[in-house]
């Protein structure tokens, strides 16, 4: 029993401990966007359902002998993959399709230890059972999903802060191959059981022992109904609650606590108790689907909120998939059909609804969705259990039409992709302050009056009196020539505001549909007399492979959205940026974030560089629509104009937080 446990158990652990690691290591690539995240998981989810799906087939159509003798030959063929680190050939090139690159990025990079690590769990539950002929297999997946969860905890606790990517590759690879070994080891100690066979007897099964079709999708559907719920509620919380970027830990944290609850404590669950806990968990996020997402709720009221009707829901449908398991002798299937369902909710969700639906609209319909299945399973119940059910569904639809009444009420254009919700709104319409903004998320990336005497005015964080405002008067009080300035981070294309005639400014942009918008919807940049390009890709990336651009001011608006690029702010950045401007020049970042203090960074960064920092907050105004913004200024020598002296405000003095590099960066230690 030891043997078995130890070898799921590290599994289990290296089975979520790879993922952060390998998203992190890949995340720059893709310019930090969150989506990246979300494509992982799904990947994840797929090579899950393959471990099961090999698990399952070779318990049936193998013996003993030869299920072992094919398992250490893949174990041994999966140390060629160490260690596990992505080639710099998988670099995008900015014309890839991102959610194919990165499926084939991490197959290439870790797909074959993934598989195993998947299969690991299922395949020595069942050599388990076929060997001790017992019922203690499904406490094993209990073990399991509890060491996913330590696995999970300690990467941003404790991993992230104390290794570099590189330590973490090097460390997961060598424990990698302890576990080739003890899973060798205890693939050999099954082989003996190769005489033993065991009885089928469980209610869920037919006469001859195997589950009716039935039972099967009722196995797949709770697994897809808890994985469509869990991304539904990651992405509304990064993306319409906060911006926050560490919220994806929380769902998954508890889907995996949930598995130990139901699996391993019997009466962990009990439906009927639940019927009123599931009413009163799904209720109140509807109710804070439709009151909270515009009403600016603390979020120490919101987040746990959201976490205890998600948990509740996850028992529920956790709870009763435990009370449908089957005798061992099927578990291997078991297991297959959660996989199944738990990859098809993550393509529903990471590819299906951005294909289909333009607006986020996902929370609502999981909502619903719930409340059906609750409907589904308590129909027998009686008719309280039948009028609570309905009263719920009743509500949610209800709380669903508010929320897209709200969401949609200022909407002129809505589109998705790879890189997130985009949507233009209007607002004040048919007045003479008529503005429109672009907003990705809940993150505002730029506004523009529509009359024809204010839509040249910069305004939101560039506003003249913000630290870009006064990097462009100090310019042009300085330089004696045109200014060329480059800008990562398009928006609605508002810096273009600050162009002359004469100047050239060159726009670095990840996401084609907001330079596309930006054209279309706005007037910026057509309205601008310099020179202006475009570059589509990631700004880092693109930098990389341009010649030195020679700017007089390299701005990087990109810092204030739910995903933070920390590849942006490390010293191999730093060095790349200074390439590309003059001695001379300025570096500006804006680091407005209600969520992530950035200063520190950018103020370690500068002095790591011998450059001068000046920070640089402004004052916001509703009424002319200009926003709270903090800008951080690097610069070769003090920047002396009158009006920039008078604005900066004091640097921390000193700061604890380490110079943040390619190979180490840790948002948690900046968190507010």
């Amino acid at each position: 029993m030891a043997l078995y446990a130890l070898a799921i158990f590290i599994a289990a652990l290296l089975l979520f401990q790879i993922q952060p690691i390998m998203a992190k290591m890949i995340l720059p690539w893709f310019g930090g966007a969150a989506s990246v995240w979300i494509t992982c998981m799904m990947f994840y989810q797929t090579g899950l359902l393959g471990g099961y799906l090999y698990a399952h087939m070779i318990t049936r159509c193998l013996g003993p002998q030869k299920q072992a003798f094919l398992h250490i030959l893949l174990l041994a063929g999966s140390l060629a993959a160490l260690p596990v680190m992505p080639d710099a050939r998988w670099k995008p090139l900015g014309t890839e399709e991102p959610i194919l690159h990165i499926i084939l990025l991490l197959s290439a990079t870790v797909g074959l230890p993934y598989f195993l690590l998947s299969a690991t769990g299922p395949l020595l539950q069942a050599w388990h059972a076929r060997r001790f002929q017992s019922i203690l297999p499904y406490r094993l997946f209990a073990l399991s999903n509890l060491a996913s969860l330590a696995g999970l905890l300690a990467y941003p606790f404790i991993i992230e802060p104390r290794l570099t990517l590189s330590e973490q590759s090097t460390i997961w690879s060598l424990t990698y191959g302890v576990f080739v070994v003890l899973c060798g080891v205890t693939a050999l100690h099954a082989m003996q059981a190769g005489h033993l066979q065991t009885t089928p007897k469980d209610s869920a099964t037919t006469h001859d022992g195997y589950p009716t079709v039935r039972t099967r999708a009722i196995w797949f559907a709770l697994a897809c109904g808890s994985t469509m719920l869990m991304m539904a509620v990651t992405h509304h919380l990064t993306q319409n609650v906060t911006s926050l970027p560490f919220l994806w830990i929380l769902p998954l944290s508890l889907y995996l606590f949930s598995f130990v609850l139901c699996f391993d404590f019997q009466g962990a669950y009990r439906r009927k108790e639940y019927l009123w806990l599931l009413t009163g968990a799904i209720g109140i996020m509807a109710y804070g689907l439709a009151v909270w997402t515009e009403s600016g709720l603390s979020l120490r009221i919101v987040i746990p909120a959201y976490a205890l009707g998600m948990f509740v829901c996850f028992m529920f449908f956790h709870g009763e998939l435990a009370a449908r398991k089957p005798h061992p002798d099927h578990l291997t299937l078991f297991y297959l059909m959660i996989s199944i369902g738990g990859a098809l909710g993550g393509i529903l969700m990471g590819i299906a609804s951005p294909l289909i639906i333009l607006g986020y609209a996902e929370m609502p319909i999981i909502l619903l969705l719930c409340s059906l299945a609750v409907l589904a399973v308590h129909r027998h119940a009686g008719r309280l259990a039948l009028a609570v059910s309905a009263c719920l569904i009743v509500g949610v639809t209800i709380a669903s039409g508010v929320y897209m009444n709200s969401y949609l009420k200022h909407a002129y254009v809505m589109a998705r992709n790879f890189y997130g919700d985009l949507m233009v709104s209007v607002n004040d319409r048919d007045t003479a302050y008529e503005y429109r903004s672009l907003i990705h998320g809940i993150v505002i990336h730029g506004v523009q009056y529509t009359a024809p005497e204010l839509r040249r005015e910069p305004v939101s964080y560039f506003a003249p009196h913000s630290g870009i405002g006064m990097a462009f008067a100090h310019l042009r009080r300085t330089a004696a020539h045109p200014l060329k300035v480059g800008v990562v981070g398009l928006g609605a294309g508002a810096l273009a505001a600050y162009g002359e005639a004469g100047d050239t400014f060159r726009f670095y942009e990840i996401n084609p549909l907001v330079a596309e918008l930006a054209q279309r919807e706005f007037t910026f940049l057509a309205d601008c007399p310099a020179a202006v390009d475009i570059v589509i890709g990631d700004g880092r990336l693109s930098l990389e492979k341009e010649p030195g651009q020679n700017f007089d001011l390299l701005v990087f608006d990109a810092f204030s959205g739910d995903a933070i690029p920390a590849h942006l702010l490390t010293t191999q950045a730093m060095e790349l940026y200074l390439r590309h401007l003059k001695p001379d020049g300025i570096l500006a970042l804006n680091i407005s974030n209600t969520y992530i203090d950035l200063l520190p960074v950018a103020v370690q960064l500068g002095r790591a560089f011998g450059k001068q920092v000046t920070y640089i907050p402004s004052a916001g105004s509703e009424d002319y629509q200009i926003y709270y913004a903090a800008w951080t200024l690097l610069s070769a020598e003090p920047l002396e104009s009158p009006d920039i002296v008078e604005a900066a405000q004091p640097l921390p003095v000193q700061s604890d937080i380490r110079v943040w590099t390619d190979d180490y960066s840790n948002l948690f230690e900046v968190l507010r």
